[in-house]
């Protein structure tokens, strides 16, 4: 199978070129930027292509022979959407690493175009969301009459230059939760509990993970809401940030922040990731009040998201599957995250 990497000279690209590399692999290297590509290929002794998203003659002509893309270029609510289509129009998989909500939405909606072509769509085989969305296949295994469900980690894997983009554009648009099987635009810090994620009870609030898609998806459950932990101090800031939200959302303000984090944000050392460890949690609840936990300790997040873009790869060029859009637990099953260096087993209790 022929594949490419798009984006690969972004911070979470090259780490997977680099990996897929050493592991005998043979990526495309694709990107708009020429230098960075040329100079990332030319050391792996890769090929490389450059063409940019906008260009749909050009977009058409770099997926040429390409069977599946993983696609590293976010932010991805203004990327995925061009790449999804060219990858229809090319007979090609298309997989990310996005953890935004709105592309889980939009790459699901083209379930029966992906079928007609042929091709899987499956976006999240990274950190985001393959160790929450496997707990929420467990947990609805579990519990199967389940009506709420609970997910979120507790990690210090720092942020990406793209990453770091993408939770700023999050924070103009609020919180995100699914009631009723319906997503809902709700305040920032909506909710606030305590939660064991696996290293003692903690201080937690909602946020607007990708699970309030792709759990749905997964698990068929109505009630999605997704924690991290944070302390008092940050609850209150993201609490009093809901305030100014509409002057986070402005063009200008947005790109005055953006290219701050381009001068500023490098992503997390070699070093610094090997030290990290995540701790994931997930809760389910059924009408007659009984509940499900579970629990597992995985990698940081981005050796994850370097070994489980790479698992899945590995899994549609050994396996295969049938056409249409998918969880990375749906696509791979729910034992995906604990087949990943650096995962333990999960605990169901």
């Amino acid at each position: 199978m022929k594949w490419m990497i798009y984006g690969a000279n972004g911070y979470t690209g090259e780490l997977i070129a680099r990996e897929a590399v050493q592991r005998g692999e043979r990526p495309v290297l694709a990107g708009r930027s020429a230098g960075k590509l040329e100079a990332l290929a030319s050391e792996l002794g890769l090929e490389h292509r450059v063409f940019s998203l906008d260009d749909r003659s050009g977009l058409a002509g770099g997926l040429m022979g390409i069977d599946l893309v993983l696609h590293c270029a976010g932010p991805f609510s203004a990327t995925s959407a061009p790449m999804i289509e060219a990858c229809l129009a090319a007979k090609a998989h298309y997989l990310d690493i996005t953890g935004e909500i709105s592309v889980f939405e939009h790459a699901h909606a083209q379930h029966a175009r992906a079928q007609a072509a042929g091709i899987v769509v499956c976006p999240g085989v990274g950190f985001d969301v393959i160790p929450t969305d496997c707990v929420a296949a467990a947990l609805k295994a579990a519990l199967p009459d389940a009506t709420h469900l609970a997910l979120g980690f507790d990690s210090r894997s720092g942020f990406s230059p793209g990453t770091a983009k993408t939770s700023v554009e999050g924070l103009a648009q609020g919180g995100k939760v699914r009631e009723n099987g319906v997503i809902r635009s709700v305040p920032l810090a909506y909710h606030v509990r305590r939660i064991d994620f696996g290293d003692g009870e903690k201080l937690a609030m909602t946020i607007p993970w990708g699970d309030v898609s792709t759990a749905f998806h997964t698990t068929g459950i109505a009630n999605i809401e997704t924690f991290i932990p944070g302390s008092p101090s940050m609850i209150a800031n993201a609490k009093r940030a809901n305030y100014f939200r509409w002057l986070l959302g402005m063009t200008f303000v947005q790109n005055l922040i953006k290219a701050r984090i381009a001068k500023t944000v490098k992503g997390p050392s070699a070093e610094l990731r090997d030290k990290l460890i995540t701790h994931v949690w997930g809760e389910a609840r059924n009408a007659a009040g009984t509940t499900k936990t579970a629990r597992i300790q995985v990698a940081n997040g981005y050796a994850l998201t370097v070994t489980g873009a790479l698992a899945v790869i590995a899994h549609l060029d050994a396996q295969g599957a049938a056409g249409g859009a998918y969880t990375p637990s749906r696509l791979c099953g729910a034992g995906l995250v604990e087949q990943l260096p650096g995962s333990g087993a999960m605990r169901v209790d």
